[in-house]
């Protein structure tokens, strides 16, 4: 949206609505779901908006850069082949979420790809989506964590992410980490698990298995395989690992894809 419009927003349906903020920032503006929450938060770079079926939302906002902003639909029945139920999709504006967006980000640029075998891949995608949602912290709807409070800064959280992402089949290790967001490792640890909850390691074994999860919708890669490209010399320990994080075996997880 060039600098200086006006845009408004409107939505209520049948449809879960996922709102993608890739940058952007507002001269003024308001966004609301049902009454439930509201926000005027101005700077709109990397972030999200969620509204459950059936709630009412709507936003208004004066453009002060270029703005770009992606719309996502979920059937909600989508969602439930996760076993994740509506009750726990509340309704967030405005809020940061590292693991959210990179799997709104994979899924947006499946569907724009338009691929005809895709399926199993964006239904995967879809299933990780919903337990990204679900998690407990995403109860309580909140504005981003601000920097001053010992968190990690915006461009901090883009640069490991997207180190993590492309080192999915490796350890990478906690030094190498902090020197990408340039600061020491008792410090970047501290201020990693105050931005995403989670400790550095534990985020990346997270972020392994959900990537195991989308592998697994390809009924053409052995779970063999799929344990070698993560990094795991004996697929007995990355069946363990799956199972530990998710619950599931890998064998059981596809299945239940059918």
């Amino acid at each position: 949206m060039p600098i200086g419009n006006r845009a408004e927003f409107r939505f209520q349906g049948p449809r879960h609505l996922l709102a993608l903020y890739n940058e952007g920032a507002r001269k003024g503006g308001e966004a609301s779901v049902d009454g439930v929450c509201h926000s005027r938060l101005r700077g709109s770079d990397h972030l999200l908006t969620f509204v459950p079926a059936g709630r009412a939302y709507q936003e208004w906002h004066e453009a002060a850069s270029f703005t770009e902003v992606t719309f996502l639909y979920f059937d909600p029945a989508a969602l439930r082949m996760s076993k994740v139920t509506d009750a726990r999709l509340s309704p967030r504006i405005y809020f940061e979420d590292a693991l959210v967006w990179q799997t709104a980000s994979k899924l947006k640029k499946a569907i724009e790809s338009g691929g005809t075998d895709c399926t199993p891949y964006l239904e995967a995608l879809c299933g990780v989506l919903a337990h990204e949602l679900s998690v407990p912290d995403t109860d309580v709807v909140r504005e981003p964590t601000p920097v001053s409070r010992g968190g990690l800064a915006g461009w901090q959280r883009r640069v490991v992410v997207a180190y993590v992402e492309e080192h999915l089949g490796e350890q990478v290790c906690l030094l190498k980490l902090a020197e990408l967001a340039r600061l020491s490792v008792h410090h970047f640890c501290r201020a990693f698990k105050r931005s995403f909850g989670i400790p550095a390691y534990q985020y990346q074994v997270l972020r392994r298995m959900e990537f195991a999860k989308l592998r697994l919708a390809d009924r053409a890669a052995s779970i063999t395989d799929i344990a070698l490209s993560l990094g795991y010399a004996q697929t007995s320990s990355f069946s363990s690992a799956f199972r530990k994080a998710t619950g599931w075996t890998p064998t059981d997880y596809r299945r239940e894809l059918k």
